[in-house]
């Protein structure tokens, strides 16, 4: 028998939750326009594909920017050689001068504490490397993106305690929510070495405002805690209230240490290049640049990458454009995707960020209990043919909510999206669900699916079956780490 390390064979990576599990079955069935109507709809993918036109446009015009174009092959060799992990300099520039402009030009960051990292999975672990130890915690508002568990946790020991926040004021983070998660940890025998929040938030997709935010760092400076600051979606905001990042609130507070605030940064969502793999760490703890840097080597991002990206984010004319025409198609996307949902009934709760709502699918559940919404998510996956990602699969304490991707598909699929979800609450409403064989009766006939899966396999979604590194299943996008 071999043996193997308790990392590789922990169950911490997360991989077998209900979040993971709709990409599995997306996997297995690929929805496609004329291949596969049948398919199951990706909506578990927080990814914005709705301006490829706008980079792909500013790449053509800029071919010197790649080394592997007859005009910036000059540079290739200066690029492909060993580069320092501090990162090229036009590229630490680029990078802070881009987080100042997303954040309105009220604040500027310092080239000389960005530490580069693969994505924000890896900026958020390099993070927690430097700031716990195996067995020490971190609180965590809740609902949070399900991922968090395997990022802050997997290869770190470092534990996430939850602070239930709920629907009767909107999810909101409270001072007395935070009381009560930091005091039952202490009763616990629980180390808690910092508060993690995600600004603009991942699932709801909305913004802190400026008292919240206020409040979170007195707590943290009460506590001689750290406080870590998730900003990937700053840019992606499609209406007011405006984003305000945890650098306005520290120039803006009469005490604040400094040292205890790190921001996680990244590429994937403000500018949609997930499979680019850049993920910042941006420290005000001069030891923590330092340790992170010496980590970084370990998930660096590629030198090749860095050039080109520091040439197209100090293109100050191409970025205002693609962040003006981001903004506005998320908008319309946004708005046309809530009112089909509200032509079915179905509510979200009020956002103005990220690529993705939070659905309310309460009044579908059979009973209010986290076993209602596992049978409702089934028959979404398996019949309805949508990935959407369970409420409990985010840790949030209310059964019933879902979230639910917008951007990373054309209009096309996004109509179908929506006739395939009103088809399944109007038979949900005339009460056909109770006849198996009357399912399909109610959808379109252009829609009407196979509903081969009606009883449910449990097997079906089993990591041991369907694991996406089996050489029996194809690649899974799991391996795309942030969502």
């Amino acid at each position: 028998m071999v043996v193997l390390s308790k990392i590789a064979t922990n169950d911490r990576h997360g991989e077998n939750s209900p979040y993971f599990d709709g990409w599995k079955a997306y996997d297995m069935n690929p929805y496609h326009p004329t291949k596969n109507r049948d398919g199951v709809i990706q909506m578990g993918l927080a990814e914005n594909q709705l301006c490829f036109d706008l980079s792909e446009d500013w790449i053509r015009k800029n071919p010197k920017a790649s080394i592997c174009t007859a005009e910036g092959v000059d540079e290739f060799k200066n690029i492909a050689i060993f580069q320092d992990y501090h990162g090229l300099p036009e590229f630490r520039q680029a990078v802070a001068s881009f987080m100042g402009r997303v954040r309105g030009g009220r604040v500027k960051f310092d080239p000389e504490r960005i530490v580069m990292s693969g994505g924000a999975t890896g900026a958020n672990e390099l993070i927690m490397f430097c700031l716990a130890d195996p067995g020490d915690a971190f609180l965590v508002p809740s609902p949070y993106y399900p991922a968090f568990d395997r990022d802050l946790g997997w290869r770190t020991g470092v534990q996430i305690v939850p602070v239930h926040c709920d629907s009767s004021n909107g999810f909101l983070i409270t001072k007395a929510a935070l009381e009560a998660a930091y005091e039952k940890a202490q009763e616990d025998n629980i180390n808690i070495k910092g508060l993690l929040i995600a600004n603009p938030s991942n699932p709801l997709g909305t913004v802190l405002d400026r008292d919240t935010l206020k409040s979170l760092v007195s707590f943290v400076n009460e506590k001689n805690i750290h406080l870590v600051c998730d900003e990937i979606y700053a840019a992606t905001l499609f209406s007011t209230p405006n984003f305000v990042s945890i650098s306005e609130i520290m120039q803006e507070m009469e005490y604040c240490n400094p040292d205890l605030i790190h921001i996680v940064y990244s590429l994937s969502k403000d500018m949609g290049l997930p499979g680019f793999r850049v993920g910042i760490v941006y420290s005000y703890n001069d030891t923590v640049v330092s340790c992170g840097r010496k980590m970084s080597s370990f998930g660096l991002v590629s030198s090749q990458t860095q050039h080109l990206l520091a040439a197209m984010l100090s293109d100050e004319e191409f970025v205002g454009n693609y962040l003006e025409q981001s903004s506005k198609r998320l908008e319309k996307r946004h708005n046309a995707f809530t009112k089909g949902l509200a032509k079915a009934g179905i509510t979200c709760l009020k956002s103005n960020a990220g690529l993705f709502v939070w659905m309310d699918l309460r009044r579908l559940l059979k009973e209010q209990t986290l076993e209602a919404e596992m049978a409702l998510w089934r028959v979404i996956i398996n019949e309805v043919k949508v990935n959407v990602s369970p409420g409990s699969s985010f840790h949030c304490s209310e059964p019933g909510w879902f979230r639910v991707c917008f951007a990373n598909m054309d209009d096309e699929t996004v109509e179908v999206a929506l006739q395939r979800i009103n088809a399944f609450v109007r038979q949900e409403k005339d009460g056909n669900n109770k006849a198996q064989g009357k399912r399909t009766k109610c959808l379109p006939k252009k829609l009407q699916l196979s509903f081969s899966f009606r009883r449910y396999d449990e097997g079906l979604m089993s990591p041991h079956i369907m694991s996406p590194h089996s050489p029996h299943v194809p690649l899974s996008p799991l391996v795309r780490a942030r969502t």
